[in-house]
C-alpha cells in the first residue's frame, strides 16, 4: 500500500529525521500550578482550564517524576515497540518554579532510553536563570531540550478575554530568550476561540513564523463544566464555530505557516467527563483526516501563502 505524502510537515515524520527511530513524548505531571491561578497575576485560571489542567491523562503528580517515566515507559514500550523517549512536562506551568526545585525536577527525568526533555510552560514564567538549567542538562548528559509555550492566540484582546494574563509581548520576549539559548520552540494555538476570526487565524500563522517558531500545535477549544467558558457557554454567550469552519480555519493556517515548521498536530484529545463540548462530538482522527483529504483534493499545502516575509514588497 502506498503511503499518503501529508501535505504539512509533520512531527512523527520530524522526530524520525532526528532520531532515527521511533520516539514517543511520556507525560510527566509536576505538583505546581500558574500564576493566574494562585492570585500572583489573577485567580481562577484561563476561563477554560479546569482545576486539573491540561494534563487529564498523566499520571497523578504525587508519583515521583522517575516513576512516572518508568511506568509510561513501560506502556509505551509494550504497545507500540518504541524504545527511545522524551520526558514531557506538560500540566501546568512547569517554570513556574525557583531554579533549585527546577534544576532537581529536571535531573530526576535524565534516565536511560529518554533522549529530550520537553518543557511546557507560559511565556511569562520563563526566565534566564531556569534556561541555564536546561543548557547545563543538555552539556552534562547530552539530551535535547525542547520548550512548549501556550499563546493559544496573537490577539491581545482575545487573551484578556481568556483571562490568559499575558499578552503578545511576552511571548515574543520568551522566544527571543529561548531561542538566544538554541532550544526548540513549541507554539500552542487554538484556532476557534470565540473572538477570534479568520483574520486572527492568518496572523497567527504570519507571526510565529516571523519570530521563526520552529513547531505548532493546534488545538479545537473544548468546554468542561464547572469553568467560566462552561457558565458562558451554557446561558448562550458564546458559539462554537461549525466543524466545517474549524477545518478551514487549519487548512488556511497551515497555507501561511511557514514550510520548514513543523506541525505537532491540527486537533487535540479532550477530556470527555463533565465535557459540554468536545471536537463536535466527533472522534478526533476523523477530523484530522478530513482535513488531510480537503487539502489534498483542492490542492492546498502548508506555506503556500506564506510569501509575506523577507521583502515582500520587493518579490
Amino acid at each position: 500500500m502506498q503511503r499518503t505524502i501529508l501535505p504539512y510537515k509533520t512531527y512523527s515524520e520530524y522526530l524520525k529525521e532526528k532520531y532515527k527511530e521511533k520516539v514517543y513524548k511520556l507525560p510527566v505531571n509536576l505538583p505546581i500550578t500558574c500564576p493566574n491561578r494562585d492570585g500572583k497575576l489573577g485567580e481562577g485560571g484561563c476561563i477554560f482550564c479546569a482545576d486539573v489542567g491540561a494534563g487529564f491523562e498523566s499520571l497523578s503528580n504525587t508519583v515521583s517524576v522517575k516513576e512516572q517515566l518508568l511506568q509510561n515507559m513501560s506502556y509505551i514500550k509494550k504497545k507500540y515497540k518504541a524504545e527511545k523517549f522524551i520526558a514531557y512536562f506538560q500540566n501546568f506551568s512547569n517554570t513556574y518554579l525557583d531554579t533549585k526545585q527546577f534544576a532537581s525536577y529536571m535531573e530526576d527525568a535524565v534516565i536511560d532510553d529518554v533522549v529530550e526533555i520537553c518543557v511546557s510552560t507560559r511565556p511569562d514564567c520563563i526566565t534566564v536563570e531556569h534556561l541555564k538549567v536546561l543548557k547545563q542538562i543538555k552539556l552534562k548528559h547530552g539530551l535535547e531540550i525542547s520548550i512548549e509555550l501556550g499563546l493559544q492566540t496573537v490577539n491581545y484582546h482575545t487573551l484578556k478575554k481568556i483571562n490568559r494574563g499575558h499578552t503578545l509581548a511576552e511571548f515574543i520576549d520568551a522566544v527571543t530568550a529561548i531561542k538566544s539559548f538554541g532550544f526548540e520552540i513549541c507554539a500552542h494555538l487554538i484556532l476557534n476561540l470565540p473572538w477570534d476570526n479568520i483574520e486572527d487565524v492568518i496572523e497567527n500563522a504570519k507571526i510565529v513564523s516571523a519570530l521563526r517558531v520552529d513547531q505548532v500545535k493546534l488545538h479545537a477549544l473544548y468546554i468542561i463544566e464547572n469553568t467560566i467558558l462552561g457558565e458562558m457557554y451554557k446561558t448562550g454567550e458564546i458559539k462554537i464555530t461549525p466543524v466545517e469552519e474549524y477545518k478551514e480555519r487549519v487548512i488556511t493556517f497551515l497555507e501561511f505557516l511557514y514550510p520548514n515548521i513543523v506541525v505537532q498536530r491540527l486537533i487535540g484529545r479532550a477530556p470527555e467527563e463533565n465535557a459540554l463540548f468536545v471536537n463536535w462530538n466527533m472522534s478526533w482522527w476523523k477530523i484530522r483526516d478530513e482535513i488531510h483529504g480537503e487539502m489534498i483534493n483542492e490542492n492546498r499545502y502548508q506555506g503556500k501563502k506564506a510569501n509575506y516575509l523577507e521583502g515582500k514588497a520587493l518579490k
